[in-house]
Parts: structure tokens; sequence; C-alpha cells
């Protein structure tokens, strides 16, 4: 019995004037096809400022067909085919990026895409998701972190398992965020070089997890509330970026 061959990825699809910018600005991926509305739309001149001076391919189709593209009526008049996403093959090196983040199963694409603007916002530029148990990069999260994943080198991790084994024997110290027992995080001593680690939106970082780094928590006015996944990460991520200049 011969075995399935799982088929590469052709493109992936981006939808909005901002995602859109960005990875034309990154000039990391090849534009294969624009799909767009008449009369475009009013991003288009900032669009085409940073596109390829012969676009390969406009498609001018209604807004209703652009809403059954995307899946969505955030498209803002506006969808691009784009080869496909390079993830790196390892995990990163500390001399190469000092301040990196992982994720443990952020489920939630607005989240994940907010989480992962706001890393590139505080000059992480080095991502570890798993491939068990959370979102991945669907046109979503592109359009939510407002296309800022170009500039982000993503490591993709078989579990969670996995990606502490390796960022651990790459030499980085694990943080831990956590809702509660864990240190003060804005007193915190954080040695370099740091792996900032996010958990899930509902259990937070798994047990097991918790045993291979140091537990951080965000004070907060009552125990029984917590920040959002993507709020609490901007806020380590940010406390971090001005400890470890």
């Amino acid at each position: 019995m011969s075995k399935k061959v799982e088929e590469k990825k052709q493109y992936d699809l981006i939808y909005g004037p901002h995602a859109i910018i960005e990875m034309l600005k990154a000039k990391k991926r090849r534009l294969m096809s624009i799909y767009t509305t008449k009369p475009l739309t009013k991003a288009w001149d900032r669009i085409k400022k940073y596109a390829p001076t012969s676009i390969p391919n406009i498609q001018y189709v209604t807004k209703d067909v652009l809403t059954r593209m995307a899946g969505t009526d955030e498209h803002s008049g506006v969808i691009a085919l784009v080869s496909p996403f390079k993830f790196v093959s390892k995990v990163f090196s500390p001399k190469e990026k000092p301040f990196i983040l992982l994720l443990d199963s952020v489920q939630d694409v607005r989240n994940l895409g907010a989480i992962l603007r706001s890393a590139y916002c505080t000059g992480i530029t080095g991502i570890v998701l798993c491939k068990k148990g959370g979102a991945t990069l669907t046109p979503a999260v592109y359009k939510i972190s407002a296309g800022l994943i170009e500039h982000l080198d993503i490591y993709i991790a078989a579990s969670m398992s996995e990606a502490i084994f390796d960022i651990k024997r790459a030499g980085y110290n694990l943080y831990m965020a956590v809702l509660d027992n864990g240190k003060n995080a804005l007193e915190v001593e954080y040695k370099k070089p740091v792996c900032l680690v996010i958990g899930n939106e509902e259990v937070g970082i798994s047990k097991e997890s918790q045993k291979h780094g140091e537990l951080i928590t965000l004070p907060q006015v009552r125990p029984d509330v917590s920040f959002n996944a993507s709020v609490a990460a901007g806020i380590l991520m940010f406390n971090l970026f001005h400890k470890m200049k």
C-alpha cells in the first residue's frame, strides 16, 4: 500500500491593505495575483507604491466574491495570493536572537495575530509555535498582525516538549507567564538569553511545561480575573524590551 503524499501548499491568501503592504515591503515572497474591485479601494495607491512595476495578475471582482474568498467581509476590498510563508528549519541561536517567544497552544487567531504584532513592535523577531494544539497562520492572523508577521522568523516545533528541549539545549532561560504562584514579572531580574512562554487562553501553560522555567505573574487587582492572553503577552514583552536594552 502506497503512502499518501502530503500536498505542498501552493499559495497563501492575504487580505487587507496593511497586511499586503507589509508583505510587499518585506520582499520575502512572490506576489502571484491580486483580486480587487472597481472602483479601486482607497488604499490602492499605497499598495501600488510597494508592488512590482508590473503586477502579474490583477483580477477585478465584486465585494461578494472577495468576501467568499477571504471568508470574511474584513478584506477592505483587496486580496493577494502570494507564495507560501517560509518557516525557519531549526530553533534560534541566542547570539542572533537573545530574546524569543514560545507560544503554548494559543488557539484564538485574534490572540495569535495580536501577539505576533506586539512581538515585532517590541523587537522580538524569533517565534516558536507548536504544530500540535495551537492556531496556525491563517489569513485572519496575517490581517490582525497588520502584516508584521512578514518580518518575523518563525519555527514550528512538533510539540511543546520538543520545543522546550530544543530551546533549553540552545541555551535560553525560559520564563513562564502564569496566572498565579509566579514571581512579579515587573520585578524579576531576567537572565539573557530569554525565552518568554505564553500559554493557552483557557488553561495557560501545562503543568509539565512549567517545570522547565521560572514562573512569572503580572500583578492585578483581583485573583479571580486575568488579562487577555494577547494583552498579557504585550505587557510582558514591553517590560522585557525595556529591561534588556
